[in-house]
């Protein structure tokens, strides 16, 4: 199972002109290949009078599922540049549409191409990155005696503490990243003598912020 995969939160659109085409992507976060198709779907709608709406997807963190179509264009010119760049900024479950509206002008094949790969990286550019960690919740349960320690090596890990409860004893839930979880619970239980309850969750991903594209 992949451990952390980057992907797009919400969605976001990007516009480039060349000789006077417009090319007009929009990037929506996806998870299944129905979502993406309502997703190109929706494009097509709204932009029922453009010449060309091309698209490409990538769903699925572990074998992800790969889609594309250049929508009347040249073959090869559209939908695939368009997952070439997804795939180059290690993109997964996102839909990349690119619509064109024909300015008068013929690109050529080339021309296309770098029309199509630039319209994308703009899109990218303009959409809020998320990394999708692999985590395991873990709720530690502690005196007061033990907390310091347990404190301790939260903060050398750089683990925050998302929920706390002081009462008799003292519950502190957070999440680990799965390659270090074994590691890190081993030193908590060896530093309080097994006094410490450690209980665990399912693995699920996390969500962190990251620059844009």
């Amino acid at each position: 199972m992949v451990k952390e995969y980057v992907t797009v939160e919400g969605e976001a659109t990007g516009e480039i002109v060349e000789k006077k085409s417009r090319f007009i992507g929009y990037i929506r976060h996806v998870e299944s290949e129905e979502a993406a198709a309502d997703f190109v779907a929706m494009i097509r709608k709204k932009h029922f009078d453009a010449r060309h709406n091309c698209y490409a997807y990538m769903v699925g963190s572990d074998q992800p599922v790969s889609k594309f179509s250049d929508d009347g264009e040249p073959g090869g010119t559209a939908g695939k540049p368009i997952l070439e760049v997804i795939a180059g900024k290690g993109l997964s479950d996102v839909c990349l549409v690119v619509t064109r509206y024909f300015g008068g002008t013929l690109l050529g094949t080339g021309g296309l191409v770098r029309a199509y790969s630039d319209a994308a990286a703009a899109c990218i550019g303009e959409a809020q990155l998320v990394t999708k960690r692999r985590v395991l919740p873990v709720t530690i349960e502690t005196d007061y005696t033990d907390l310091g320690k347990l404190q301790y090596i939260l903060g050398r890990e750089g683990i925050g503490i998302l929920e706390s409860e002081y009462g008799a004893k003292v519950s502190l839930r957070t999440e680990i990243f799965v390659d270090d979880a074994e590691r890190i619970l081993k030193e908590m239980t060896e530093v309080t003598a097994a006094r410490v309850n450690l209980l665990r969750g399912e693995e699920i991903y996390s969500v962190r912020r990251r620059q844009g594209g």
